[in-house]
């Protein structure tokens, strides 16, 4: 889906969000270089592509090819030491799947702001939540009949549930090659290799980057390598809206696995803002 104009603002805030985490010099510079090229901004690209494009000129102003690294290893070193008490909970591949779309909450993007309040009342309540749209019947059918199962990562701390819910699905369907999508470099809080083996990912799939800075993936821009797998996939998994907003519009039998976090994907799906969504593509209400 092509970038909404009440995007706009986020766009600017990440780049002082970034500026701010990384103490970065001269900011009077960096803001002329990011609004230089929003003024030249194509507004036929995703929201994810311009994100993508921003964020490195942020990086190769400060000089860091991972200004969320701290906050990455912090994210996926908690959660990885409480994966087992969490996995004692989830009784069933249902539940992992809950699991892993409200993971979906930790984001450092600015629309979402109070990232550890959100995070904590959201687990904290989990048994309560429901899927406001809950394809998991039909995902759970198309895993079974699956040979190849392409999931697309998201965020930091979000991969370990991720991780959970893959466990499960090679204990459902044994013969299926998995494989686990992540970015091509980092942008944001956005899982790259370095994150996925991290986390143990390749004990259950073949990590594999999809050679783009986008936040999401556009394919476009994605490697030969990458694309292969894609194509050759029965089943994509994709977390995140960024995911979403780059795919959506895809011939491709896709699961979107997000939480609806701002009110422009909220009602591109058709659904109240923090609504949790397992959606098959094609399916939307």
């Amino acid at each position: 889906m092509k970038i909404n104009e009440q995007c706009l603002p986020c766009l600017v805030n990440q780049a002082v969000k970034t500026a701010n985490l990384t103490e970065a010099d001269n900011r009077e510079e960096l803001y002329q270089k990011v609004f230089a090229q929003m003024s030249q901004l194509d507004f036929n690209k995703t929201n994810p592509e311009i994100v993508g494009e921003n964020y490195r000129l942020l990086k190769q102003h400060i000089g860091c090819d991972d200004p969320y690294k701290d906050t990455k290893n912090f994210y996926n070193k908690l959660f990885l030491e409480k994966s087992n008490s969490y996995d004692e909970k989830i009784t069933s591949i249902e539940e992992a799947v809950k699991y892993a779309i409200v993971a979906n909450i930790i984001d450092f993007n600015p629309v979402h702001s109070n990232v550890d309040e959100d995070i904590k009342n959201f687990f904290s309540n989990i048994e309560g939540l429901e899927l406001t749209i809950n394809d998991v019947d039909l995902l759970l059918q198309d895993i079974q009949n699956a040979k190849r199962l392409l999931y697309l990562g998201d965020n930091c701390g979000e991969i370990c549930f991720d991780k959970l819910l893959i466990k499960r699905i090679k204990d459902l369907n044994p013969k299926c090659r998995i494989y686990f999508g992540v970015r091509g470099e980092a942008v944001v809080n956005d899982n790259t290799e370095e994150d996925a083996y991290f986390v143990g990912m390749d004990e259950y799939a073949t990590i594999i980057s999809n050679g783009d800075y986008s936040l999401g993936t556009v394919l476009s821009r994605t490697s030969s390598q990458f694309r292969e797998v894609y194509q050759s996939a029965d089943v994509v998994i994709a977390k995140g809206q960024a995911n979403y907003e780059s795919l959506s519009e895809e011939d491709k039998n896709i699961y979107f696995l997000l939480m609806a976090k701002c009110k422009v994907i909220a009602e591109a799906i058709g659904v109240k803002e923090k609504s949790l969504v397992c959606l098959k593509s094609g399916c939307k209400e």
